[in-house]
């Protein structure tokens, strides 16, 4: 519950209340609707059209009954490659110290997919199975990793490949380790992306996979995107780059994330 305003917003611009619902979103980690009426003394009806105007300015994701931090990966692919570099490198490093010679490995698209190329040793022998080009291109100074590039309809946001014909090829192979991308992770939302296409092909190839690792830097904790990608339960464990607020940490775990944080 929100604590009850000592004046009521009713008499503020909608700006002066919008400015009110992020303070309350990076209080909490959530608005409830309905409880930020009550605590204001607005209409719902109030409430949902601020949210529905922030975000349409891309300051919040709605859902069912309120809105949760947005994500900071909804840029585009040239703009998430300046997004908190050094904490997807620290992922990217701890995450190569699990492929193994001999494996086979899918690897998602997005920048700390490709950091994660980066780090592998140039001695790995192994086969890499992939819907990006940019990881493809990535892994061509690897000469002993096989490369697998899985084709479809591409998703230029991610720069990955999507929709049927990706989904029968990635059905016909299986892998030993998945390194997945989301987009948000978050406690009651879990796992998300901005597609709903690529939020598909990423559950095939996580049935398709024995281990799945999240690829996770930490500005993505506690945040959401539209689509659910798969649960928590269907994931070994999501690797960050330093650990986070204590609330949201037991907030994870309590749903049920593995959270490893890289200590490089």
């Amino acid at each position: 519950m929100y604590v009850q305003e000592s004046t009521s917003l009713r008499l503020m611009l909608t700006s002066q209340r919008k400015a009110k619902v992020l303070e309350v979103l990076e209080r909490d980690g959530t608005v409830v609707a309905k409880d930020l009426a009550a605590a204001w003394g607005v209409s719902e009806d109030t409430v949902r059209r601020d949210l529905r105007g922030l975000a349409a300015d891309g300051l919040l994701q709605r859902v069912h009954g309120g809105a949760l931090p947005i994500s900071p990966a909804v840029q585009d692919f040239e703009a998430r490659r300046t997004v908190a570099s050094a904490q997807k490198k620290a992922v990217a490093l701890y995450a190569a110290t699990l492929v193994h010679d001999g494996q086979t490995v899918f690897v998602d698209g997005g920048t700390t997919a490709q950091a994660l190329c980066q780090a592998l040793p140039r001695t790995l022998t192994a086969t890499i199975i992939t819907h990006s080009p940019t990881v493809a291109i990535e892994l061509t100074s690897h000469p002993r990793v096989e490369v697998l590039l899985i084709g479809g309809t591409l998703y230029r946001h991610s720069v990955v490949a999507v929709g049927a014909i990706a989904a029968e090829q990635i059905e016909s192979v299986t892998a030993d380790l998945f390194f997945m991308g989301v987009t948000g992770v978050h406690p009651t939302a879990g796992l998300t992306t901005g597609s709903a296409e690529e939020a598909a092909i990423k559950r095939t190839i996580c049935r398709r996979s024995s281990e799945t690792f999240v690829l996770a830097s930490s500005e993505k904790l506690g945040t959401a995107s539209a689509f659910r990608v798969v649960g928590f339960g269907d994931v070994t464990a999501a690797i960050t780059d330093s650990a986070p607020p204590q609330k949201l940490r037991r907030a994870l775990s309590d749903a049920g994330l593995g959270l490893v944080v890289a200590d490089l």
